[in-house]
């Protein structure tokens, strides 16, 4: 099992960004935990040095499995469903900016509330079909540099599109990119799927990551998930991805990470 943690490159409101800014110590503490990878959450890749931030990672023998997106809409209010046109050209911009760092990575483009939310006097259908045409340009931008995208199902109290795994696979089928498949989130199953684990086998080879929090978004172990079963179904799909941390930094940053990971490696698989 593969594992890695999120960590922010910047301060950032987003309460479930586990780490935060502090790159060197931060990443020099998850390796030292036993962290095989970071998945970093970037606002804006125009603010990061690449090749400095590359090297600090590879420094401490960790990899970039996934890039967070989230931020351009939770600081700046980006999304593929807003209204002006010229936000949504700038969503789907800043979604193919991340392309060259995640080709330099190997890691996933996560498009989670970045997607948007349907808006007043916008009607569901209409933010759908903005939803669909902004991931078939971002996929046609990274497909060219062999960079995959993965959309995540969000329960339906932060949105009201693509909520579900069924959602998610339908999406998948109007988009039509082999490079385009799905994240799951454990705390987002936990509300919107009836048995998290048939929807994991549902999903099959169209997961390209994976997010665990517990059942209140706390880590692994706190909570009252059955994560041996979540994540045999997982590895049963031939899942050979990573498994990540996004979850809520209580008590504290480094006691959730401690203890998630611990949690998570002791599990009969």
């Amino acid at each position: 099992m593969k594992l890695s943690v999120v960590l922010s490159t910047h301060a950032v409101q987003f309460e479930a960004a586990t780490f935060k800014g502090e790159l060197n110590s931060n990443l020099a503490k998850i390796a030292g935990w036993g962290y095989d990878g970071v998945e970093l959450a970037i606002r804006d890749p125009g603010l990061v040095d690449a090749d400095e931030l590359l090297g600090m990672v590879s420094a401490q023998g960790l990899e970039v499995p996934a890039i967070g997106t989230g931020q351009a809409w939770g600081e700046e209010g980006l999304s593929f469903t807003d209204p002006d046109p010229a936000i949504r050209a700038a969503a789907i911009e800043r979604t193919i900016a991340h392309v060259p760092f995640a080709a330099r990575s190997g890691a996933v483009i996560i498009i989670g509330l970045l997607r948007g939310i349907v808006k007043p006097d916008v009607g569901q259908e209409q933010a759908m079909d903005w939803v669909v045409e902004a991931l078939r340009q971002s996929c046609a931008a990274a497909d060219a540099h062999g960079v995959r995208i993965a959309l995540e199902p969000i329960c339906r109290y932060e949105t009201t599109l693509i909520n579900n795994t069924a959602d998610g696979l339908e999406l998948l089928d109007r988009v039509g990119a082999e490079n385009m498949g799905l994240i799951l989130d454990t705390f987002h199953m936990n509300i919107e799927e009836p048995v998290i684990e048939d929807s994991i086998r549902a999903c099959g080879d169209r997961i390209f990551h994976f997010h665990v929090s517990d059942s209140h978004r706390w880590y692994p172990g706190s909570g009252h998930l059955d994560f041996a079963s979540i994540l045999n179904a997982l590895y049963s799909t031939g899942y050979q991805g990573y498994v990540s941390g996004e979850w809520l930094p209580n008590p504290d940053a480094d006691t959730s990470a401690e203890k998630g990971i611990a949690f998570l490696r002791q599990l009969s698989l």
